[in-house]
């Protein structure tokens, strides 16, 4: 079987894997949204070259498995079935549903832009938007690719093909996510692979640890903190209290935290919960700004047996996982706005975790000259964005066309990061042994990041380990 690496080679985005098996049956495994620029670190243009959207034609691929719902990884699934794809989806239950949530999302966003450039009498602009047409998926392309999504249940092997079955083992991350085993019968050899998906942290507020991944013969690995630890060390709750503390009871503030809705959102208002039911916090008002963590939040509670036994058990005392004394999800856009004339100490979560574009624009624009005002960054932001600026000290920030003085204090902590760090990812490859492992593919981390992680791995007795370039394929 020969294995390419279509997407996430080299760069943090964009995941896409395709695997061709002898008697010329073809799985994708993850079509995500690459929303990198980067084509340094010695990248190729795709080995394989087609004149559609993709470097292959879509309607040869036989098969989809798609490892969570995260856009950087099911991103591109509805230019999959517009290029002519007809085939099923495999994923777990949770992923169909948070996958829905989040594509119909972009394809609401693309459809404004696209009304946004037919508004204009410029030629140049519209013939920008001709081409937009043909690159954005809208409404229809998202509910064909739904239609064809067929959840199945984690642990459990389940045959795509004559010779071919495939299992999903959770992965912690996001609810539902997983690592995919697919095990290949060919010329009475049997082969295994894994792809690792995104590799979750042990204790994180409301998902289960990684589980176990049994031995295979090739592994890909994701590489996000290949050279990195999380610096706090705190749990959520002490390190979220800690923040709460200071900025709204200590001195009566308001904190703002971006947060993204699909993951992010649920483990911050499950811990504000523990926080208040648990420790006897003030009441301090929390709003939720962002109407896709309202879809997600309600997932959430339809999966709860699928969460973490701690999850469980607080749900099973109290009742509820997100809904506490003081508590309001903000539906509307002008109920949204109308948060600015809120007078008390208040928490404020709201899309995106970049702070670039969503409802969190507004709330920081409001809040950023305020010297009793904090502005929680809680995740990773990429360079460029107004939570990357927020960060590296920019006094002056310019949003919607408008300049800001910064005179809000900025804090940043990483304990709500759904990656496992160095340390987890070293766990996670230890389940193979060196002596029967053939090789590890790392993909989806930035190329520095690799190239430390493939150091440690080699410390760790693992030299068969291999950084693949967007579009290099490899024989299996």
């Amino acid at each position: 079987m020969k294995l390419s690496f279509l997407g996430a080679a080299r760069q943090v985005t964009g995941s896409m894997y395709l695997l061709e098996l002898e008697d010329d049956y073809r799985i994708l495994i993850d079509c995500g949204s690459d929303l990198e620029r980067s084509s340094s670190n010695g990248q190729t243009t795709p080995a394989v070259t087609h004149p559609g959207f993709f470097p292959f034609e879509a309607s040869s691929i036989n098969l989809v498995l798609l490892t969570h719902a995260h856009v950087d990884h099911s991103g591109n699934l509805p230019n999959l079935f517009r290029e002519g794809y007809e085939g099923q989806i495999l994923c777990t239950e949770p992923t169909f549903a948070l996958t829905n949530v989040l594509l119909k999302d972009a394809a609401s966003l693309n459809q404004k832009r696209i009304n946004e450039l037919n508004a204009s009498k410029k030629q140049r602009v519209k013939d920008r938007q001709v081409q937009m047409q043909k690159d954005l998926f809208l409404d229809r392309q998202v509910r064909e690719t739904m239609e064809n999504v067929v959840p199945i249940g984690f642990n459990r092997k389940f045959k795509v093909a004559d010779g071919v079955d495939v299992t999903f083992i959770p992965a912690g991350h996001l609810l539902g996510a997983a690592h995919i085993v697919i095990n290949v019968v060919e010329n009475g050899e049997r082969k295994s692979i894994c792809f690792s998906g995104d590799i979750g942290r042990k204790n994180y507020p409301l998902l289960v640890d990684p589980a176990t991944v049994p031995p295979v013969d090739y592994l890909i690995c994701e590489s996000t903190y290949g050279n990195r630890l999380h610096e706090h060390l705190m749990t959520p709750e002490d390190a979220l209290a800690d923040i709460i503390q200071r900025t709204c009871i200590d001195i009566p503030g308001r904190l703002i935290i971006p947060s993204f809705s699909v993951g992010r959102t649920q483990a911050l208002l499950y811990t504000l919960n523990r926080l208040y039911t648990e420790r006897n916090f003030p009441p301090i008002k929390v709003f939720s700004d962002s109407p896709m963590g309202f879809e997600s939040t309600k997932i959430y509670m339809q999966h709860i047996k699928m969460l973490n036994a701690e999850a469980r058990e607080f749900y099973k005392e109290n009742e509820a996982l997100f809904d506490f004394q003081n508590f309001e999800f903000l539906e509307s856009a002008k109920a949204s706005k109308a948060v600015s004339n809120y007078g008390e100490p208040c928490i404020i979560i709201s899309s995106s975790g970049m702070v670039q574009g969503g409802r969190v624009e507004y709330h920081v624009a409001e809040n950023i000259s305020n010297p009793y005002a904090t502005i929680l960054i809680i995740g990773y932001c990429a360079e460029g964005t107004l939570g990357w600026r927020l960060l590296n000290g920019q006094q002056t920030l310019s949003i919607k066309g408008k300049d800001h003085q910064v005179l809000a204090n900025v804090e940043k902590i990483d304990v709500f990061s759904g990656h496992g760090d160095r340390n987890d990812l070293i766990n996670f490859v230890s389940m193979q042994s060196p002596e029967t492992l053939r090789n590890i593919f790392l993909v989806h981390g930035e190329y520095e990041s690799m190239e430390s992680f493939k150091a440690t791995l080699a410390e760790e007795g693992y030299p068969q380990v291999i950084i693949p370039k967007k579009g290099e394929s490899f024989e299996l």
